[in-house]
């Protein structure tokens, strides 16, 4: 059975600029299946910016969700988050997706989750996955003691999740929006291969 250990993501938000790395491996089982998958990735034209952890297929399907809701109310990340959240947990099909959305834009980040969560974070940091905690407490030192950018840090706290967590890996891919054009962070590991949802848990 698949289950929801293996990624990290991290969220960090700095400078008026907002980044977010995911590592690349997808497990199947105990069995790590791919090492270069892409599991953060642009919405909205670039404006707003989502990773997930869990179940792809799952994740992909709560994403299209949200995407939805994103275009019904015109870019208006909270509200697409709340209504993409009250489906999640209403919906007798949904309501058992097992996966973890972080959705930014270039003011704030919010984590999803399946029990009715939607998350604003004290300090503008947010990491869900296996990695998730170690990468949370890297990138809040960092961003208090350090003069690194959003796209640095969120990089950083990766790599330093994957040197602790074994079911993430230093394969990192990280996106910004807001400041300069949304882009790829150019300095990005891994190769553009986006994750096929049937290769099991990211």
């Amino acid at each position: 059975m698949n289950r929801m250990h293996g990624t990290t993501i991290v969220a960090v938000h700095k400078d008026g600029v907002t980044a977010i790395a995911g590592d690349g491996q997808v497990t199947m089982g105990e069995t790590i299946v791919k090492r270069g998958a892409v599991k953060v990735r642009p919405l909205a034209d670039g404006a707003v910016l989502a990773g997930f952890a869990g179940t792809v297929s799952d994740a992909f399907t709560l994403l299209e969700k949200f995407e939805g809701y994103l275009e019904t109310v015109k870019g208006n990340l909270v509200r697409a988050a709340v209504e993409t959240v009250k489906e999640w947990r209403t919906d007798r099909a949904l309501r058992n997706l097992e996966a973890l959305l972080i959705v930014a834009d270039s003011e704030q980040i919010l984590t999803l989750s399946g029990v009715g969560d939607v998350i604003a974070p004290d300090e503008p940091v947010a990491a869900v996955g296996s990695g998730g905690p170690y990468a949370q407490a890297a990138a809040t030192a960092l961003l208090r003691h350090s003069d690194m950018s959003a796209a640095e840090i969120a990089r950083t706290a990766l790599l330093i999740a994957a040197e602790i967590d074994i079911y993430t890996s230093g394969n990192a891919t990280v996106l910004t929006v807001g400041g300069e054009e949304p882009r790829a962070d150019d300095a990005a590991d891994g190769p553009d291969d986006p994750v096929a949802p049937e290769l099991g848990t990211a």
